[in-house]
């Protein structure tokens, strides 16, 4: 059963095994061949290191389009509120390696597209944010760290007008400050769902071993409401 006092008191849902754990170490095997390193830390010389799935094929899609992924968006966003995703999308790998990357600042995701392409913070987000864990996070393995409740600063400060991620990313820290920090730890195959408006960052690797995480953006038909 699908816990919307959660997603409604912190912003955010924890789906422990939306895919089978081997499906995710599957992923994450490709992947390493994607990034051409290796897991002999002597291949590790950058803190992040980008790819992505953009296909689908094998195990991404079989991520992509979990049963259990599908149930909570239509209980969050209804039945018909959002488009099915083919593919994971972006996905970042966070290594070891010091010093850390200077992308951890407090923000929200770009939701809403612009007439020219450009795509912006507004308070009508076309976009909630899924997070899909493809090797195992500690609290020490450099997790998305979520401000449990920032929703409702977002719906509070946000204004009519687009922001830009430097507009917005300076407002919403300030605003969902005084907040408390959760982690997205997990299993591989565990997916978090975070509402558009749920402020959150990066994190600092302290730990031993990559984490391997996408972040795709779930298209909506209708924004969501706080």
């Amino acid at each position: 059963m699908v816990d919307l006092e959660a997603f409604d008191t912190h912003g955010y849902l924890t789906l422990e095994q939306a895919a089978p754990r081997a499906v995710a170490d599957e992923a994450r095997e490709l992947l390493w061949r994607q990034l051409g390193v290796s897991p002999d830390p002597a291949t590790w010389t950058q803190p992040v290191m980008w790819t992505a799935d953009l296909t689908g094929e094998g195990p991404f899609g079989e991520l992509a389009r979990s049963p259990v992924l599908a149930d909570a968006l239509d209980a969050i966003c209804g039945e018909g509120g959002w488009l099915p995703r083919g593919a994971l999308g972006n996905i970042p790998v966070r290594f070891p390696v010091q010093p850390p990357a200077d992308d951890r600042g407090w923000h929200i995701d770009l939701n809403t597209p612009g007439e020219d392409g450009a795509w912006f913070v507004t308070n009508r987000p076309q976009t909630l944010l899924v997070l899909t864990l493809l090797s195992e996070v500690t609290i020490d393995d450099a997790p998305t760290r979520i401000r449990a409740g920032s929703q409702r600063d977002t719906a509070r400060v946000l204004g009519d007008e687009p922001l830009d991620a430097v507009q917005a990313g300076a407002l919403l820290d300030a605003a969902s400050a005084s907040r408390p920090v959760h982690h997205a730890t997990g299993a591989p195959g565990d997916m978090f769902v975070l509402h558009p408006f749920t402020v959150h960052a990066a994190d600092e690797h302290r730990g031993s071993t990559p984490r391997f995480m996408s972040q795709a953006p779930v298209l909506l038909t209708r924004p969501l409401t706080t």
